[in-house]
């Protein structure tokens, strides 16, 4: 089976079936098995779907698994809308629904359009998805791209999935990192104004930072003199670079309602209070001059410094904070996207979210994103860039764009390495996967164009008695690949899983490429030809509605 058609799924057929299955189980007075599973047959020749029930029903039932689905057949066929049923083997149960079922399906997708694939599942639960996050000390680079790409499409999904979703950063603008900066930005003002400077070994070195000094410079040439000059800088570089950064996610269609301080929780007295909160009830101790979480009580393999002896806060005691501050907040789930590197790092959080007293198997979740290689025609990029040491998200979005930048970062499954071809991305042809998902729906509306050019004009909503002449089998599988949309979102929003929808989207436009190229759309009887043209424009819906998931633009023209 397809990922996104799991046990679980929300697609019609399924219901039918599953409701079907339950009223025969409590009219025998028997009971639902634990791993009875519906699922799609792996010939599609068996039908519409199956089911294992019988099996699963043997032990509790103290009977023979083919009788037993004997037994469920002679009730199946009475369903109105069951064609056929069949028993395959020890006891499968295959099914198949009568044609006027799927034409129904396409007129509710039609009449739903862009609500199409939306659920009620997450019962406006209230979620934080905070992603990026990137401490303001340099622009974006790729992997920050790749980020921001999985948290906002996340956050997109949840939403369409009933989910109340508040999106978020967390500026990192506090700790030895940003003081750093400071020193960095006086530092090259210094030098360019040829003061005697001696740099520290870790100092930032890019090209960005002399860039912020000459801005500084030219509006105060005697900056680099003042007793605060470091601070000036840094709150200057800080401001500046931000900028930069929201600058960069904007045009990379990423919007994030809240930009939350780490300083202020250190400022209001947040991170005190809550410390002391945990040293109240016995998680916080002090030794050697330090205060320190006990993090081995939850399965760590020592305890983590909260307050160093020198007196300074690390970015755990700051997290622990700011988590406790979200779920203060109100959210009832927080979902966080951060790169692979902080895999240690998890369960010391889910440790401190489970102090304030939540769940962190239910509350909390981290999307890990891996790194990201660029290639070019398969060879690794020596790309320059002013940036210093590292290729910008602002440098790929120069070049392939955002919509083929966001497609190939939500490509792969974000815990996996990702190969970003920049050559690739940037062909016409059916070999660029964002280019194949995007030319399914342009082709489509050339289609719909040329129907109604030639006669065959739809109807906001077509008729019943048009949609019957549907019975193709090939009309019967495109229906049934747009319907697994919304087990797409579903799954999606249940495994905090994005590459789900590109892969359905991929998927759904193979399916209709193969249709395209096997089904005479535009040519027969005038009623099959509206038929498939209403199918068709479902079908577009579909892409349409998917792409806005991935926050990728769906063209009418290619």
């Amino acid at each position: 089976m397809n990922e996104f058609n799991r046990k679980g799924s929300v697609m019609q057929d399924m219901h039918v079936l599953k409701e079907a299955l339950e009223t025969i189980v409590r009219k025998k007075s028997w009971e639902w098995p634990e791993k009875a599973v519906i699922e799609l047959p792996k010939d599609a020749k068996h039908g519409d779907l199956a089911t294992n029930i019988a099996m699963t029903l043997a032990k509790i039932c103290q009977k023979a698994p083919r009788a037993i689905a004997e037994e469920i057949c002679a009730e199946l066929e009475k369903h109105s809308l069951i064609e056929k049923v069949d028993i395959a083997g020890p006891g499968f149960i295959n099914v198949t629904f009568k044609q006027s079922f799927w034409h129904e399906q396409v007129l509710r997708m039609e009449r739903l359009k862009e609500k199409f694939g939306s659920l009620a599942y997450g019962n406006k639960r209230k979620v934080n998805v905070e992603y990026v996050s990137a401490n303001p000390t340099g622009p974006l680079h790729i992997g920050h791209g790749r980020g921001a790409a999985v948290g906002d499409s996340m956050a997109r999904i949840l939403r369409f999935a009933g989910y109340d979703v508040s999106t978020e950063y967390y500026i990192n603008d506090a700790g030895l990192q940003m003081r750093l900066l400071g020193l960095s930005v006086w530092l090259r003002m210094k030098d360019l104004c040829k003061m005697p400077v001696t740099y520290p070994e870790d100092y930032y070195k890019g090209e960005y930072i002399i860039d912020i000094a000459k801005e500084m410079l030219e509006k105060d040439p005697k900056l680099p003199t003042y007793e605060d000059a470091e601070n000036r800088c840094y709150e200057y570089a800080m401001n500046s670079i931000l900028n930069g950064i929201k600058q960069d996610l904007h045009d990379f269609r990423v919007e994030h309602q809240v930009w939350f301080s780490e300083a202020s929780l250190v400022h209001d007295g947040t991170v005190e209070k809550t410390l002391n909160d945990l040293k109240e009830r016995g998680y916080v101790y002090e030794k050697d001059n330090a205060l320190w979480f006990k993090s081995t009580l939850f399965g760590d393999d020592k305890d983590r410094v909260l307050r160093k002896s020198d007196g300074f806060l690390t970015y755990f005691a700051s997290d622990i904070a700011y988590h406790a501050d979200k779920f203060n907040r109100g959210f009832e789930e927080l979902v966080d996207v951060w790169g692979a590197d902080h895999h240690g790092y998890v369960p010391r959080v889910a440790a401190a979210v489970e102090t304030v007293g939540r769940n962190p198997k239910e509350d909390f979740f981290v999307i890990l994103i891996q790194l990201v290689n660029l290639l070019r025609a398969g060879e690794p990029v020596a790309m320059s860039t002013r940036s210093g040491e590292f290729i910008t998200l602002r440098e790929v979005l120069d070049e392939v764009g955002v919509d083929a930048a966001r497609f190939m970062f939500l490509s792969r499954k974000s815990d996996q390495p990702l190969d970003f071809d920049l050559d690739l991305v940037k062909q016409r042809n059916l070999e660029n996967p964002v280019y194949y998902v995007q030319y399914a729906h342009a082709r489509i509306k050339t289609l719909l164009r040329r129907g109604a050019e030639n006669g065959y004009s739809l109807s906001d909503e077509t008729s019943l008695d048009i949609i019957r002449e549907l019975t193709d089998s090939a009309d019967t599988a495109l229906i049934r690949s747009a319907l697994h949309f919304e087990d797409a979102v579903l799954d999606a929003a249940k495994a905090k899983a994005v590459h789900i929808i590109s892969f359905y989207l991929m998927e759904l436009a193979g399916k209709f490429h193969s249709y395209y190229a096997n089904v005479p759309v535009l040519s027969g009887d005038e009623k099959l030809i509206k038929a498939r043209l209403a199918l068709l424009r479902v079908v577009g819906t579909v892409l349409r509605n998917g792409l806005n998931l991935l926050g990728v633009e769906a063209p009418e023209t290619m």
